[in-house]
């Protein structure tokens, strides 16, 4: 203050005047702006760091979830996500999601400026959304894991963060999205209330793994022998450390407190303190909630079964994880009791969707699926059901549209907001299975989708990444790694017994050679099995 009452002195004088008052307030108002302002960067880097925590979460969920032999393999790709979303989001995917954004300009598709970050920018959100980028890429990791090119993986990370995910989240975060709450012509009056992602982030991601594992099709021996023949009970294959398993899944419950509290984007005021605030209670709340509801339920299941209580820690583990997603997208709109009575239904939603994904022979090895595309879902949908009229005043500004319960307790039955959020659930469904499935069709066409069967008989840290995580490594069959290498040494001496001659038709012999080889590498790897 006397800095900028000496600074005041100077430009009017010292004598008591309304010009020396008026200045010496602004600099004052100046002066709490700035704060204000550095606060609010700070909160959202911290909460970036966060969300960007997770992928340590899903490294190590990953990792622990799958068999010993493919760790290094899916270690890698959990930091590719990182590396590739980096670049997909700094180039052109920050652009597509709120590049331009304009209220006056109205609805629009896509973003359309500021790519590779060369326009002004806010630089503590685009970190913040790209942490957000980074946890959509990582869901599908362990879904596809075990049987993928590290082609295919990085392709999809980039084109997943650089394109599918930006319009998810132009459409509802951005001011020119059509389903935006935020847009000044906002759907039907109210838009879709999604605070933190459930829709864009984790139901979209969710969606891409599964067309994704539907293309790319199960592991081999999961539900069929290598005859092809349907097993009668699909093969267990993993988890290979419930520690990693459990390491993970507290991780990313840590790093939740950054994903959807941080979501308030601002924390220097008082209301934005509350919205945060509550955003952390209903967080905490709808993952307990999950966890004991998937696991209570599981055990009880069981012994009606059997006739012996289970406790199954899987179930706990994805319970919880499916009532975080799953309270994504109200936490901060919903009360208390309501968030842990969506987490409840969570976990039910985790334990039906799984137990489906097995009955249609959908390989997911983690369960990402039914944790994230069938969590998401729920979550959206749950938000146009409990959002309270008082909760959503301090988040979105507004009370005309509210939860479909709180308007049948107002008399009117008002559908307004529980329609605009099942419309946002078909509009992610719809955009991500329809744009992503094209593209991992391209990449099985140009033969960059799966792994030879040989090597993913052995593993992909043998036979792609020099050597096993681990020394005790023993899942990997003798066998078989003599085989890949017999294959590959057949390989080399065609490829350098031709490496002098010229013209079409050594080339074309060459690729005769090595199509004959890849005949054999399969038909060992069968008999290796």
């Amino acid at each position: 203050m006397s800095s900028a009452y000496e600074v005041c002195t100077s430009q009017h004088g010292s004598e008591l005047s309304v010009e020396l008052l008026q200045c010496v307030s602004d600099a004052a108002e100046n002066g709490r702006n700035d704060i204000s302002s550095g606060l609010n960067s700070f909160f959202l880097i911290y909460a970036g760091a966060l969300v960007f925590f997770m992928q340590v979460g899903f490294a190590m969920l990953c990792a622990g979830s799958i068999r010993e032999k493919n760790v290094k393999n899916v270690l890698l790709w959990n930091l590719l996500d990182s590396a590739g979303g980096a670049f997909g989001f700094w180039s052109v995917g920050y652009a597509f999601a709120y590049g331009g954004q304009d209220a006056s300009k109205g609805k629009t598709f896509i973003g359309n400026s500021d790519f590779f970050l060369t326009g002004d920018t806010d630089l503590e959100f685009w970190f913040f959304q790209y942490a957000f980028a980074c946890a959509l890429s990582s869901i599908v990791a362990g879904t596809i894991a075990e049987r993928t090119k590290m082609m295919a993986y990085l392709c999809y990370s980039i084109f997943l963060c650089g394109f599918v995910y930006p319009v998810c989240a132009h459409a509802f975060w951005s001011s020119n999205g059509f389903l935006s709450a935020f847009a000044a012509e906002p759907l039907w009056g109210a838009g879709v209330i999604d605070f933190a992602g459930s829709g864009p982030v984790h139901m979209c991601g969710g969606v891409a793994a599964l067309v994704m594992a539907i293309i790319l099709g199960p592991r081999r021996g999961r539900f069929y022998d290598d005859d092809g023949v349907e097993l009668d009970e699909p093969k267990a294959m993993g988890p290979h450390s419930v520690t990693l398993q459990y390491t993970g899944t507290f991780a990313l419950w840590f790093g939740w407190y950054g994903f959807n509290p941080g979501s308030s984007i601002y924390i220097s005021t008082a209301a934005y303190g509350d919205v945060s605030s509550l955003a952390a209670v209903n967080t905490t709340l709808g993952s307990a909630a999950g966890a004991l509801s998937g696991m209570f339920t599981s055990t009880i299941v069981d012994e009606r079964k059997t006739g012996v209580y289970t406790w199954d820690t899987t179930a706990a583990m994805n319970g919880c994880l499916t009532g975080l997603v799953a309270i994504t997208a109200g936490c901060a709109t919903v009360e208390p009791w309501a968030a842990f009575v969506i987490g409840i239904l969570a976990g039910w939603i985790y334990l039906a969707a799984s137990s489906l994904m097995l009955r249609l022979k959908i390989d997911d090895a983690v369960d990402a699926i039914p944790v994230h595309m069938f969590g998401g879902a729920w979550g959206v949908i749950a938000t146009g059901l409990f959002t309270s009229p008082g909760r959503l005043e301090k988040a979105y500004n507004t009370t005309e549209n509210v939860g479909w319960f709180y308007e049948w307790g107002r008399g009117s039955g008002n559908f307004t907001l529980l329609g605009c959020q099942l419309v946002s659930v078909l509009f992610v469904l719809g955009w991500s299975a329809c744009i992503f499935g094209p593209f991992c069709m391209l990449l099985k066409t140009l033969n960059w989708l799966r792994i030879d069967p040989l090597e993913e008989e052995v593993g992909m840290d043998i036979s792609r990444h020099k050597g096993p995580a681990y020394e005790s490594e023993g899942s990997a069959k003798a066998d078989a790694v003599a085989a890949l290498s017999a294959s590959r040494h057949d390989l080399l001496n065609i490829s350098n017994s031709l490496s002098g001659r010229q013209g079409k038709s050594s080339k074309n012999e060459l690729a005769q050679k090595e199509e004959h080889a890849d005949d054999s590498v399969k038909a060992g790897s069968v008999n290796a099995a």
